[in-house]
């Protein structure tokens, strides 16, 4: 299992960013939510799903994640330059937790949720929690949860209840204002 810092202090790709967290403790969200903002990086991060190469990240993209209590999942939103949703990534996790410097951080389960702004969903990386069940790296426990959590996500998304969606776009904008960020269309 790997540990996953929000800060991505060893993305050895990035040479310039700016990173915050905030608290939240409100009706909607309760937890924390960081931004990570790419100002200068060696060279693009680029995936494939299903036939479409798609840039993840890139000078002025912007990483936001939302680290909910209590839950067993972190969701990452990737922004482009000009502040448009590239993907929510969903990390499930089996835990959450902050370093002594305050960085939130999780133990990545292996299986991952893609959703595209199409509302293409993606279920990723089955073969590698089940690979890390077979080589004892995780539980039988462990992995069962991850596939429920993971089926429970699905679910809320297909009914369209997943909230952060949504949420991450007024945080977007509001954290943006908050910490005094340019949102103009050369980084959002």
């Amino acid at each position: 299992m790997k540990r996953k810092f929000s800060d991505r202090a060893n993305w050895r790709r990035i040479l310039k960013k700016s990173y915050a967290c905030i608290p939240y403790d409100d009706p909607a969200f309760k937890g924390f939510v960081t931004l990570y903002r790419i100002h200068e990086l060696r060279d693009p991060l680029w995936k494939e799903y299903n036939g479409r190469r798609m840039c993840l990240a890139d000078k002025g993209y912007l990483w936001m994640q939302h680290f909910p209590r209590g839950e067993h999942f972190v969701v990452t939103t990737m922004f482009d330059d000009k502040g448009r949703v590239v993907q929510w990534y969903i990390d499930i996790c089996k835990t959450q937790g902050l370093t002594d410097q305050q960085v939130p951080w999780f133990d990545d389960l292996y299986l991952d949720i893609v959703v595209l702004p199409t509302g293409e969903t993606l279920l990723l990386d089955e073969d590698e929690l089940e690979e890390a069940l077979d080589d004892g790296h995780i539980t039988a426990r462990d992995s069962a949860m991850a596939q429920k959590t993971a089926g429970r996500l699905l679910s809320l998304i297909r009914q369209k209840r997943f909230p952060y969606f949504d949420m991450s776009l007024q945080h977007r904008k509001t954290l943006l204002e908050q910490l005094g960020w340019e949102q103009g269309t050369r980084g959002s």
